[in-house]
């Protein structure tokens, strides 16, 4: 049985919290690999599915981020997901230019945990400056 009512709209059907986000996980359609995790709020997921381009909230910016808007490494997303609680979202995308993160990296999460130290495990593959110019 899904905890999610059928009956509501589909923003309302989630489980918002009290900022109005939600945590939203990006992963390689065919990989099947993590790239980044960000939030959305319901403007963010309505523009995601109206333009099938990823657009997050950014809590920092305090303003939807469409992926990609300067570095130009946007995701075409291919499905949106949600969890048995409806208060995680998973969207399977296409990455575009292989990039996911500022750092030039393909993923976010290059850090690995060795011992007591965290190590960066994945190669850069176009330097930040390269990217955004700075």
């Amino acid at each position: 049985m899904s905890d999610l009512d059928p009956g509501k709209d589909w923003l309302e059907a989630l489980q918002w919290d009290a900022q109005g986000l939600m945590p939203a996980i990006a992963q390689d359609a065919a990989s099947g690999r993590v790239l980044m995790f960000a939030f959305m709020n319901r403007e963010s997921l309505q523009a995601t599915v109206d333009s099938g381009s990823a657009v997050y909230w950014s809590r920092s910016r305090r303003r939807l981020w469409r992926k990609g808007e300067e570095s130009g490494h946007g995701q075409r997303v291919q499905s949106i997901r949600t969890d048995c609680d409806g208060d995680v979202l998973l969207l399977s995308i296409e990455q575009q230019g292989g990039i996911a993160c500022h750092t030039g990296r393909e993923s976010c999460f290059f850090y690995q945990l060795q011992g007591n130290a965290w190590v960066a495990v994945d190669p850069v593959i176009k330097a930040p400056r390269d990217i955004y110019g700075k």
